[in-house]
């Protein structure tokens, strides 16, 4: 199976315009020829899933659009999305800001998705994606140390309970590197598919280690690639891999 995981930022672009008029102010408008680039590109890479980080699911910035749903009718996949922010969160009133959210794309039959939520952060979206053979976690971590590590701390439980091979798989914002995420990998028994440790942010030169596709046993990687493409300030993860049968 092919799985991609990329933080496309709303499809809101790159590059110095980003910040212009004022810094950061390229979040406010997303960009339709990015969209249709960044899909057409998805769509060549033929994958089985998709794991979107920072989707927006149709707010006013993208002309009530929902980029998920679109993304996936282009891959001809289902979709899977939620507001990436908790039910009692004051963001769910913001106009823009209550649409964004994460999203997975799946071309298998889906088994069942759950929807979880941290309990420290903002946020807090925990998608749980269940196949026939596998279950896959995504997670967009907080930019602050000590709630990603109570974050952290509730994945490992999720990941224990669960009764098949596990992925987790996000946008980790682990600034301070990847020994940040050394023991919950330690305890929860899962190993990194980017074995050579390749940065993938920012898109133009990275330099961090942000983006994770962890895995457990029972599932074996057969290829793994960080791409130089720059439709979103994150490259994309690209894993293929394969999940051995359990013995009846």
């Amino acid at each position: 199976m092919r799985f991609v995981l990329y933080n496309i930022r709303y499809a809101t672009g790159t590059g110095p315009a980003f910040h212009l008029p004022i810094p950061g102010a390229g979040y406010l408008r997303s960009n339709t020829r990015i969209l249709e680039r960044l899909t057409a590109y998805l769509k060549s890479l033929d994958p089985d899933l998709v794991g979107l980080i920072e989707v927006d699911t149709g707010s006013i910035r993208t002309g009530l659009v929902n980029q998920a749903t679109q993304i996936a009718n282009a891959l001809g996949h289902y979709s899977m999305y939620e507001c990436k922010y908790g039910a009692s969160s004051f963001n769910q009133f913001l106009p823009i800001v209550r649409k964004q959210g994460n999203a997975f794309l799946a071309a298998p039959r889906v088994e069942g998705e759950r929807f979880h939520y941290f309990e420290t952060g903002i946020k807090r979206l925990i998608i749980e994606l269940e196949l026939e053979d596998v279950a896959i976690f995504l997670v967009h971590l907080s930019l602050k140390f000590r709630h990603r590590h109570d974050q952290l701390r509730h994945l490992h439980e999720l990941v224990k309970r669960a009764s098949k091979p596990v992925i987790v798989a996000g946008d980790f914002n682990t600034f301070w590197g990847d020994h940040e995420i050394y023991l919950f990998m330690e305890a929860s028994g899962l190993k990194s598919a980017n074995r050579l440790g390749l940065p993938s942010y920012p898109a133009r030169n990275p330099r961090k280690e942000l983006d994770f596709i962890l895995y457990s046993n029972g599932i074996e990687i057969t290829h793994f690639d960080i791409p130089d493409i720059r439709f979103s300030d994150h490259r994309p993860l690209i894993c293929d891999f394969n999940v051995r049968r359990q013995p009846v």
